[in-house]
């Protein structure tokens, strides 16, 4: 493979990243061919050394959705790493998906429990002092503000859980890739003689 056609497919590899660590990653993998080309390598030989673009680019991309993942924990971020973790392939996606859609489904099920909660507890700390429950005005509105703080509490704990999944996510994605990628690309055997 050629050198230009190397990087074309690299660079259609990396579209979806942002342009200024495409254009890093591209001028890196150039640099790779000039120097080469100065030891007298053919751009095949450099282009083979280097491996499959399309390959090279996918994990490229993972890896830059798992770097903003840890640099801005925030949903953006957290679907980014999971998109990049899936899209590395490195996952058996047949089984780790029915799991994590269940936990997903279960989390968004939650959340919507918890705004609920809150919205009532609300209604309640508003409505109390002109209704006439037990306990009088004021047990409606102690009643309603401890609703309240029990869904605020319970909305951090699942703000925990979902980072926890997500990072979790990461660390069995990037453990899995780095267990399979020996045997994704076996090295070479070298023989050799030996002396009589």
């Amino acid at each position: 493979m050629t050198r230009q056609d190397f990087i074309l497919r690299l660079r259609a590899g990396l579209a979806g990243i942002p342009e200024q660590a495409r254009h890093d990653i591209v001028t890196d993998y150039e640099a790779h061919f000039t120097d080469g080309a100065a030891a007298g390598r053919s751009e095949a030989d450099i282009s083979a050394a280097l491996g499959d673009p399309d390959r090279l680019a996918r994990e490229l991309r993972a890896e830059t959705g798992l770097r903003r993942w840890e640099a801005e924990r925030n949903p953006s971020g957290a679907a980014a790493a999971v998109f990049a973790v899936l899209g590395l392939g490195a996952i058996d996606v047949l089984v780790l998906l029915p799991i994590l859609v269940a936990m997903v489904s279960t989390m968004c099920a939650v959340g919507i429990f918890i705004i609920g909660g809150f919205i009532f507890g609300a209604f309640m700390f508003a409505a109390g002092p002109f209704g006439h429950g037990p306990g009088g005005p004021g047990a409606a509105l102690l009643f309603g503000l401890s609703i309240m703080a029990i869904s605020v509490f319970n909305g951090a704990i699942l703000t925990i859980v979902s980072i926890g999944l997500v990072n979790g996510l990461v660390w069995y994605g990037r453990l899995h890739y780095r267990l399979l990628k020996p045997a994704i690309d076996p090295q070479p055997m070298v023989i050799r003689e030996i002396a009589p």
